[in-house]
């Protein structure tokens, strides 16, 4: 796999044709493993947002109408075309978003499995049914879809977002309009390309690029029926308003602050080797990375010696390199600001165990964007670095005295994403499974991320909206459930075989005066 591209100029894929914005502001696209501009995103006009959703709105017709084996069919092609183009999508991701390219491949492989749950649709959206609710009248519960939806994806996970929405979407007979991160949309570049050489029709998916002025008429679109985000807590309890005001459904994710909680028996090597990946895997920009390691009096001061040094063992560089564990955060910007965050927590008074401000690093890529794994301890809840989500490679070490200590201070957080316990106890992996106020629980796994058959998502405010995204929770959202009520009756002249006890009960119907009781 070549290093060597070409400039990138992202454009929004509408109606299955590749439109090129003109008249606005271009971004640039850098690729934050050296620091060098690679392409260029255009700022999008409201004009251009709504223009994708009359798109997909002209679409939703004819594909709500296909059978609903046709419409797995498409998805078995996408499937096939990202396993065929792995290593091509897995670039994708490493170069401008800039997750270590092993992660980047493990990235397509879930959506791969993402969407083989969804090629399940079939047995999924099967409604139900009640007979003989009275005298000749069924019940019958269909799951229908609902029209257009629209998402809008982070920087930090390209292809899982669009996994976790769209597959649901259109296999439920939904159509879509996706919104990729202006700091990573190169995935979904590749994606439509995709979509267009396995034939999907034209509009069902529909990309488009720019901040957040293109969400804005999606609130009070009347063709738009849902409205998806993962993001920041703020921007989703922003667009959580705006759905309320329009009548949108909203599924929507934000963000978190998760525990690594190690007990007195742990098994060291099971909870080193995950607190790599869970507090340095994409370089800590992932919803559920761990950032607090809360650690009981017997072994916290063993813990801290021992994090220290596998830390320091962490070697990171560019995502293109195969030799590195980590690789660079995603901008400029985002590495000031983790290096603000490990300023203010010396600040106030925590103890530095280990500093990744300004790492040394190799002149081929000295301007990307690096920080190294950073470790904090006497850290307690009084302090920024432990109340806000610093999404990057930092740590913070708390001392607590029983898992009652650490129950309580999980509670008390604004988030609610995910947490993971570190034992052999079953009793403390039974408390834990039943007080821990998180969505998302591991135990001796440091990143509770669920199966694709399973639902994936946060509680209080790391989640706001009606459902989470995937498995049964991805089919609820995105279709609706119908009731028909239906009575029949044999042709007039025909022989009613009908046992005596029916027809006395169609007669008690029939008498004047007797009405049914049904709430209008």
């Amino acid at each position: 796999m070549s290093n060597k591209m070409d400039f990138i100029r992202i454009n929004n894929f509408i109606d299955g044709e590749w439109v090129e914005e003109t008249g606005v502001d271009y971004v640039p696209l850098f690729n934050p493993s050296n620091g060098e501009q690679i392409g260029e995103v255009p700022l999008s006009k409201p004009e251009t947002s709504i223009q994708a959703v009359q798109s997909a709105h002209a679409a939703y017709d004819a594909w709500r109408n296909i059978t609903v084996n046709q419409r797995v069919s498409y998805l078995y092609k996408i499937r096939q075309a990202m396993i065929d183009k792995e290593e091509d999508l897995a670039f994708a991701i490493a170069v401008d978003q800039a997750k270590h390219i092993s992660e980047a491949r493990g990235e397509v492989q879930r959506v791969v499995q993402i969407i083989e749950t969804a090629c399940s649709i079939p047995t999924l959206i099967q409604g139900e049914s009640l007979d003989h609710i009275a005298a000749n009248i069924n019940g019958r519960v269909v799951k229908a879809p609902l029209g257009v939806f629209c998402g809008v994806a982070p920087f930090n996970f390209p292809a899982l977002v669009f996994g976790w929405f769209i597959p649901f979407a259109i296999g439920a007979g939904n159509t879509f309009v996706f919104k990729p991160s202006t700091q990573s949309p190169y995935f979904m570049q590749k994606m439509g390309e995709i979509f267009n050489e396995i034939e999907l029709p034209k509009g069902v998916i529909n990309i488009i690029h720019g901040n957040r002025t293109v969400v804005q008429p999606w609130y009070d679109d009347q063709r738009v029926s849902g409205i998806c985000l993962v993001g920041s807590t703020p921007t989703a309890k922003k667009m959580a308003e705006g759905c309320g005001r329009g009548g949108k459904r909203s599924m929507l994710l934000g963000g978190a602050k998760n525990f690594l909680v190690v007990m007195e028996d742990v098994q060291w090597d099971v909870f080193i080797e995950n607190y790599l990946n869970s507090c340095y895997g994409s370089a800590g920009q992932r919803c559920l990375a761990g950032s607090l390691v809360a650690v009981v009096p017997q072994i916290h001061d063993e813990l801290i010696e021992r994090i220290a040094e596998a830390s320091k063992t962490v070697q990171f560089g560019s995502a293109l390199d195969p030799e590195i564990y980590m690789g660079p955060v995603i901008s400029a910007n985002a590495k000031q600001k983790i290096e603000k965050y490990i300023d203010i927590g010396v600040q106030e008074g925590a103890r530095l165990i280990l500093d990744g401000r300004n790492p040394q690093m190799p002149d081929d890529i000295k301007n990307g964007y690096y920080v190294g794994p950073t470790i904090f301890a006497d850290v307690t809840p009084e302090m920024t670095i432990y109340k806000e989500e610093i999404f990057g490679p930092v740590v913070c070490v708390v001392k607590i005295n029983h898992m009652d200590d650490v129950l309580d201070l999980i509670r008390q957080q604004e988030f609610g994403n995910g947490a993971c316990l570190f034992t052999q106890n079953l009793y403390y992996t039974e408390k834990f499974i039943n007080q821990a106020d998180v969505g998302m629980i591991g135990v001796n796994v440091g990143i509770p991320a669920p199966h694709p058959y399973l639902p994936f998502g946060g509680i209080k405010d790391s989640h706001l909206g009606t459902n989470k995204v995937q498995g049964k929770d991805g089919i609820d959202f995105f279709t609706q459930n119908k009731i028909a009520t239906i009575r029949f009756a044999p042709p007039i002249g025909s022989i009613d075989y009908g046992d005596e006890s029916q027809k006395a009960e169609q007669r008690s119907e029939q008498q004047p005066g007797v009405r049914s009781c049904v709430a209008t």
